[in-house]
Formats: structure tokens, C-alpha cells, sequence
């Protein structure tokens, strides 16, 4: 199902607890909070701090989404969407702290308020050339994405777009995966949106910074959470494992990189979706009907999601051939597509959940579209079968725009399925399927903006809204410059299926039985 997953609820702001830190209410626990101290549960876990130990310059560790709005009577603008966030921005405080290391790293960073926090400098104003084409907003889209955020202030920043055709704007949005677990923080995103036009006014918080700890601070807390916790002492040794551990990975691969150089021989990463990246990336997107893929889903059984990988592997499949890539040594393309199920073992989330990676071979190799969709189809019977399987209409009805939040820890899971020899990471979310509106302007159009894994050209996030399904890839500019073109495939893709499901067609049964809770 993809992150197909929640009761219908009406949206009516951040229901309590949703958005907020669950450890704000636990210093009865902890204990009396030094003048020096800072709280043990704002302390990065081991699991938070790889997303920054793991960061390089070619491989930036942050999500982002871009939605197009028509501001209409509303006049969204730039001060519009800084008073909102201003509004918002209380139920994820923690998009007002930064990041502080310990001295001597004798435990992880912490998270603690910015004392210089300045709602400005995160949200910013840029504008194409009137009339911005939609290919412009992706160019630009694609250099913001390209640049790492500013470790010295919260992991976060938000653009408005303006000067785009027919008066639209465009709201981008980009948080760290360090900030964004899903568990006590949300994406920004997911807090600005309403179900109706009429924006609720909540007003700016009293909201004044702790006052900063000083680095004899830090190391004494430091030094009292590991005495006092076993787990913050284990966190730190899991902390600097993971770093020793992925330092002796990238040695090992540049080390083999040299050796198959100096041997003309071809690196296991070079593939036609894999190789070093460069600092740069482009962006392009495809938008096509949710009732087209529902057509494809009701002629061949299965899923939405089915029909979406199926595209994907449709799109990846042409887009090889249009390079003159041999498909006989290609005929799988691994990938990993974050689910959501019911585990209590893995950590909870927020929107009521956990998420899993589940590992699918898309079949490029295979001819026939409706095989294709087949054997995807087939690949996650076994998931359904397991009883963890979260059902597909439950997800659209989370407060807020939850796809943000479920993109950013997807993200988060494919990253750790890095060692599992994976080729292409998929995150698909289903989002409502009625309006939502910023500060009264109603939004259009929705792309998810995934980040890069390290050695992979290609990463596709898939949103649904509003019976649009909304597909949005991210490419390394060097090893992909073609990727317009592979846009382009994703479009035929589908509509080969489309052919498949048209009246009087045999339908060939499928590896999985037909569901009467179909996904939306």
C-alpha cells in the first residue's frame, strides 16, 4: 500500500498532543531542570543524530514539499505566510531550536531554544519572471533543495513563490530529517493547512527562548544524564558506532572506487539509477487524475498503490530503453517502499501508526503492463497477509496535511535500508481528497520533494489530493539530466495501463484476491 493508510476527522487545528513534544510534560519525571541543565528528553537519539553525522554536500538530509496555491480574494503573500507560520509554528516548537554538541561528545546534542530565533530568516520571499512557467518553479525548487540547511539555526525553511502564471503562488517548504521523526515532531507543513477558507485566528504565542546553556552546561548535564540513564549512555555509544561504522563504509567504498578505476572496471553504484552524486539536483513532476488510476485498479484488481509502482516501473522501463540501456542485465530494479502497519515493536508515530520498509522488485525487465502490475501486486500479498497492514482509507482524514509528515519519516526508514542493497526508494501517500487552504488561498497542487540516498540518481515521492495524484522526482542534475524524460514515461506508463482497462478487455487474474475496501 505505500504509506496508504485513520478515522475521518474534521480539521480544526493540531488536536492536543498531535503536534507537540510529549516530553514537555514528563519534568515531573526527570526531575528539577538545572540552571545550567537542559531537559534529558531534548537530547538527539542515536537514530536522529545519523541523519546529521551522515550529511555531506552531495547528499543533503532534508524533505520538502512545494504546493501551488490560487491566492484568490485571500492575497496570499509573503506576510500572509509568515503570519501563519508565526500562528502555527506553537505546536512544532521544536522548528524554534537548533542543534547543540556536546563538548568532547561524551553524549549526543541536544536540541535547545535559539535565543536568536528570527521567523525572517526562515521564511523567505523569491519570484520567477511573470509568467512563471511550471518548469521554472521546478528549476528553482531544484537549486533551493540542492543546499544544505544552516546547522547554526533551526533545521527549517519555507519560500514564497510568487510571479507564477495565472496569479498562483508557490509555498516550498524544507525540513531536516534530524528535526521531523514523526514520534513528538511533525512537518510544518502539516499545521498551516485548513479544510475550510476561513482561516481560524489563533494568534502569535507568548513564546520567549530558555535561556542558553553554556558549554560547562552542556558537559556537566551531560555527564549527570548518563549517570542517571542507562539509556542516554547507550545512546551515545550507539551514536558514535554508527558514525565509526559508516565512516569505515565510505573508506571502503572509495577505496573501491579507486581500485575499480585503476582496473577500468565498472563500480557496483554506476548503474543507470546510481553512481556518485554531484551537488546538484533537478526537479520535475507529473500530475495526472486519481480516477485514471482508480479506472486501471477496477479493470485488474489490486490497489491504487499497486497501480502507482506499476507506473513507476512502467516509466523507469521506457526511460532505459530511451538510453539504450541493455535490459538483459537489468531486469529488476530493487526498491524499498515505506508502509504503514500496526507493530507495537517499532517506534510509534504521531499519525497513529508505525512505518516499515517493504522491499519490492519492480520488473523493468518485463514487456507486458498488466504483468507488471501483476507481479507489484503480487510483491505485497504477503504484506496484507501479515494482519499489520493498515487499511488505505484511514490515512486522508489525519489532521492536518499529514502526506508531509509520512514522506519525511518514510524517508527516514528508506535511509536505514541503505546496507540492504536497495536501487530506488518510493514513498506514495494518499492526502484528502477535498480542498485544504492556507490563509484563505486554496491549494491547487502538491509535490513531494524527497531527498537523495547516498549512490542513488533517483528518488520518486507520490502525493494524492484532491483527485489529483501528484508525483514529484528528484535527480541528480549529473547522472540524470534527462529526467524530463522520464517524466515524460511516467505519463505513457500510465496510460498503457490505461489501454489495458478499456471495455471488452480479457482480464487476466491476478495474485491477490479483490478487496471491497478499496483505497481511495
Amino acid at each position: 500500500m505505500g504509506l496508504w493508510p485513520f478515522s475521518q476527522r474534521t480539521w480544526a487545528g493540531p488536536p492536543e498532543g498531535l503536534c507537540q513534544n510529549p516530553m514537555e510534560d514528563m519534568e515531573g519525571v526527570i526531575g528539577v531542570i538545572g540552571v545550567i541543565g537542559v531537559r534529558m528528553g531534548e537530547r538527539l537519539r542515536a537514530r536522529d543524530l545519523v541523519f546529521l553525522t551522515a550529511e555531506t554536500a552531495t547528499a543533503p538530509r532534508h524533505n520538502a514539499t512545494v504546493e501551488i496555491f490560487d491566492p484568490g480574494e485571500a492575497g496570499f503573500d509573503h506576510a500572509a505566510l509568515t503570519r501563519l507560520i508565526g500562528e502555527r509554528i506553537a505546536f512544532v516548537s521544536r522548528y524554534r531550536q537548533r542543534v547543540r554538541r556536546v563538548p568532547g561528545g561524551v553524549a549526543n546534542p541536544v536540541w535547545v531554544d535559539d535565543p536568536h530565533f528570527d521567523l525572517a530568516y526562515h521564511v523567505r520571499r523569491s519570484a520567477l519572471p511573470r509568467p512563471g512557467s511550471l518548469d521554472q518553479l521546478r528549476e528553482l525548487v531544484a537549486r533551493i533543495v540542492s543546499r544544505p540547511l544552516d546547522r547554526h539555526r533551526p533545521l527549517w525553511e519555507a519560500y514564497l513563490v510568487e510571479g507564477l502564471e495565472d496569479g498562483r503562488v508557490a509555498v516550498l517548504t524544507k525540513s531536516h530529517q534530524a528535526l521531523v521523526d514523526g514520534a513528538q515532531v511533525v512537518d510544518l507543513a502539516q499545521v498551516l493547512l485548513d479544510r475550510a477558507p476561513e482561516q481560524r485566528a489563533l494568534g502569535a504565542d507568548e513564546w520567549r527562548p530558555e535561556p542558553p546553556v553554556s558549554p560547562t552546561g552542556l558537559l556537566v548535564d551531560a555527564v549527570r544524564d548518563s549517570v542517571v540513564s542507562p539509556l542516554t549512555a547507550f545512546d551515545t555509544a550507539r551514536g558514535v558506532a554508527d558514525v565509526w561504522l559508516r565512516g569505515a563504509d565510505l573508506t571502503i567504498e572509495r577505496v573501491g572506487a579507486v581500485v575499480n578505476a585503476l582496473a577500468g572496471r565498472r563500480s557496483d553504484q554506476d548503474s543507470p539509477i546510481g553512481g556518485t552524486l554531484s551537488q546538484q539536483r533537478l526537479f520535475v513532476t507529473l500530475r495526472r487524475s486519481l480516477a485514471e488510476h482508480r479506472a486501471v485498479r477496477d479493470a485488474h484488481g489490486g490497489t491504487v498503490n499497486d497501480v502507482v509502482l506499476a507506473v513507476v516501473t512502467g516509466g523507469l522501463r521506457t526511460w532505459l530503453m530511451t538510453r539504450a540501456e541493455s535490459l538483459g542485465g537489468l531486469r529488476q530494479v530493487r526498491a524499498v517502499v515505506p508502509v504503514s502497519v500496526h507493530d507495537q515493536e517499532l517506534e510509534a508515530t504521531s499519525v497513529g501508526s508505525q512505518i516499515a520498509p517493504h522491499f519490492v522488485d519492480l520488473p523493468v525487465g518485463e514487456p507486458s503492463p498488466v504483468v507488471r502490475l501483476h507481479q507489484v501486486s503480487y510483491s505485497f500479498k504477503a504484506h496484507k497477509e501479515t494482519g499489520r497492514a493498515v487499511a488505505a482509507n484511514r490515512i486522508a482524514g489525519v489532521a492536518g496535511f499529514a502526506p508531509s509528515t509520512f514522506h519525511a519519516i518514510g524517508s527516514r526508514v528508506a535511509y536505514e535500508q541503505l546496507r540492504r542493497g536497495i536501487q530506488l526508494s518510493v514513498t506514495n501517500v494518499p492526502g484528502p481528497q477535498s480542498p485544504l487552504y492556507a490563509a484563505g488561498a486554496v491549494m491547487e497542487q502538491t509535490y513531494p520533494v524527497p531527498p537523495l540516498l547516498p549512490g542513488h540518481a533517483l528518488a520518486i515521492g507520490v502525493t494524492s489530493y484532491d483527485g489529483q495524484v501528484f508525483y514529484g522526482v528528484i535527480a541528480d542534475r549529473d547522472l540524470v539530466p534527462d529526467a524530463d524524460t522520464f517524466a515524460v514515461c511516467l505519463s505513457e506508463a500510465l496510460d498503457e495501463l490505461i489501454d489495458t482497462a478499456g471495455e471488452g478487455r480479457p482480464k487476466v487474474p491476478r495474485g491477490r484476491s479483490r478487496r471491497t475496501d478499496r483505497q481511495p
